[in-house]
């Protein structure tokens, strides 16, 4: 089922970039949020399996389309025969850098058997991303000063060669202001707290640590990633109000001393991750348009068989046309 998984969830997250991709710069975040989730939807409905959507853009009552527990796939559950899979969903992260123009947007999704992802409410979690290197070496309850420690020396480095990613956001002031007195590089953004976990994971990308506060969803996508890579998340629950706490005591969330690891949020064995660039970033390129096609650049992991994979496609819109493609 992984192999299955990994190559049509790439295409799911393909259709995704090239539909949200057309609105860059536009300063339409909706459009474009809107654009990518319909173009996954449709893409999943031409998959021969039984889905089950666990993350997605909201309650049944917020989203139109891939809100949680929505069922997806061109065949349902009908068939013993067909698999069924639960499927995590961000259909476009970093709808405000499309908005704009900006670096760093992507569509991603993970997926995994039934069970293989924790279904987390729509809220917020306090997150310490690491990659492979200082996998089991870090500890969320310690302060970052102490956790920063950790990693330089797991990695042999200094404190102040070493880079944190930090979504910029006021509630992270005092955090920013401990890794800065640590002596820590900061690289501060504005939204892709996913990605940016991706890449502390992927050699060479200059990012060996995420800390601080983002979405809870996003953090069971991260963890899909690390369990691929190698990496490792560790995060509690932070509630933005007594309804979402309510949420999350319902789901089994209720402590929010807990410690959730890896293994906790995405515990799957057949597990697939899938992401696609919509801008450039770090990691990832983003679309580009031509005369009669475009080109996306894509990454796909599957945990099992333990491959990751970049995928450089070429969609040849006017066949009867061709796109000259420069390799």
């Amino acid at each position: 089922m992984e192999q299955m998984l990994a190559l049509e969830m790439v295409r799911v997250t393909e259709a995704a970039a090239l539909a949200s991709a057309r609105f860059m710069g536009r300063g339409a975040k909706d459009e474009a949020d809107a654009a990518a989730t319909e173009a996954m939807r449709r893409t999943m409905d031409e998959i021969d399996f039984a889905g089950r959507i666990v993350i997605g853009e909201g309650e049944r009552d917020e989203a139109p389309m891939l809100y949680i527990g929505e069922r997806v796939g061109r065949t349902g559950a009908e068939r013993a025969e067909v698999p069924a899979v639960d499927i995590a969903v961000d259909p476009l992260e970093g709808t405000n850098l499309v908005a704009h123009g900006q670096a760093g947007a992507i569509t991603v999704l993970a997926a995994s058997e039934a069970g293989g992802l924790t279904h987390a409410p729509d809220t917020y979690l306090e997150k310490l991303c690491v990659g492979p290197g200082v996998a089991g070496k870090v500890d969320i309850r310690e302060s970052p000063t102490e956790n920063l420690g950790r990693i330089a020396e797991a990695l042999g480095r200094r404190i102040n060669d070493i880079t944190v990613v930090i979504l910029e956001r006021p509630r992270h002031d005092d955090l920013i202001g401990e890794v800065r007195e640590a002596g820590a590089r900061i690289k501060l953004i504005g939204d892709g707290d996913l990605s940016a976990a991706i890449s502390c994971a992927v050699s060479g990308t200059g990012v060996h640590a995420v800390m601080g506060i983002g979405g809870a969803p996003e953090g069971v996508i991260t963890a899909a990633a690390m369990r691929c890579l190698g990496g490792e998340i560790q995060a509690r629950f932070r509630y933005r109000s007594d309804e979402e706490r309510e949420r999350g005591t319902r789901m089994g969330h209720g402590d929010e001393d807990r410690v959730y690891r890896t293994e906790d949020l995405a515990p799957g064995e057949e597990l697939v991750f899938a992401a696609t660039g919509v801008t450039a970033g770090d990691l990832l390129e983003g679309v580009r348009f031509f005369g009669g096609g475009a080109r996306t650049h894509s990454l796909v992991m599957a945990y099992r068989t333990k491959q990751v994979r970049f995928v450089d496609t070429v969609h040849m819109f006017d066949r009867d046309s061709p796109p000259r493609v420069r390799l």
